[in-house]
């Protein structure tokens, strides 16, 4: 099993992808170790057509269940906020960085959300570069730092750039690179700060941005 813990994504995903295939697909996704614990993967959804990518880390235990992505109160939350924003939610395609659900215990019936690592996140990457050359958005928003990472690599830091807009980098190629990125904290961390109210306009001020950039 060591073996093959991390072997990528790249021999499931389809020669010829559509969004379709690519849900169809990565339930037999092999590439990495999650599978084993998660109860199905779950790749993005929304408008297929979309001029923005919101791109986060992982699917959460309401999100594994439902095999949906941004389901739970984090995805409730960034809805209310890309609405603040002047960004129509259903406009959008939601999506991940890691498409297995990672965890570590439970808290009564609620598995505990753990982190992907590193080579969780690249051996995902296949799915997510099919994804954004099915979807060939205009802009992508990353939602944290394991998205940023996923990105623009292990320097990144959310603080550090949010809120304006960037270039794809060169470093991730991909068939159709979005013509600019935004970052902005996940809206999971909005739910677990102390000042909510502060950080949920911060999330809104940073999503502003992007509705801008596609108007």
């Amino acid at each position: 099993m060591a073996a093959t813990k991390h072997v990528g994504a790249e021999q499931w995903v389809p020669d010829d992808p559509d969004l379709t295939r690519l849900r169809e697909a990565v339930q037999a996704c092999q590439g990495c170790d999650l599978f084993r614990e998660a109860t199905q993967g779950v790749m993005g959804d929304g408008d297929p057509g979309a001029a923005l990518v919101l791109l986060g880390e992982q699917p959460g235990d309401q999100e594994d269940r439902a095999g949906e992505p941004f389901v739970g109160p984090a995805g409730k939350l960034l809805d209310r906020a890309l609405a603040d924003a002047g960004i129509e939610p259903e406009d959008v395609f939601r999506t991940n960085v890691v498409k297995h659900f990672r965890w570590s215990g439970r808290r009564g019936k609620q598995r505990i959300h753990k982190s992907p690592a590193r080579g969780h996140v690249t051996a995902c990457r296949p799915w997510l570069e099919a994804e954004l050359e099915v979807v060939a958005p205009t802009g992508v928003v990353v939602l944290g730092g394991t998205a940023g990472k996923a990105v623009f690599g292990a320097s990144f830091r959310v603080g550090e750039v949010r809120g304006r807009a960037v270039d794809w980098p060169e470093s991730y190629p991909v068939a159709k690179p979005p013509d600019w990125v935004v970052a902005t904290t996940h809206p999971s961390a909005v739910l677990r700060t102390d000042d909510r109210d502060a950080a949920y306009d911060a999330l809104v001020a940073d999503l502003r941005v992007a509705a801008d950039l596609l108007r």
